[in-house]
């Protein structure tokens, strides 16, 4: 059982974070992710997806 949780765990985390790279903005991505966090994982996934579109619009940047 432990397996299989963290298993589902590790991909709704490989989706928010793919899915927090949306947007054209900093507002944009921080908000997809937030909003496919909280879907996945209620208010501690909306902090953290916000969190991971902040990431992907600063790695974005410098390319």
């Amino acid at each position: 059982m432990t397996k299989q949780f963290a298993l589902v765990l590790a991909v709704l985390a490989l989706g928010a974070s793919t899915l927090s790279a949306c947007g054209t903005n900093i507002e944009q991505r921080a908000a997809t992710g937030a909003a496919t966090g909280l879907i996945v994982a209620g208010p501690v996934g909306a902090a953290v997806g916000a969190v991971a579109g902040v990431v992907v619009n600063e790695a974005d940047k410098k390319n």
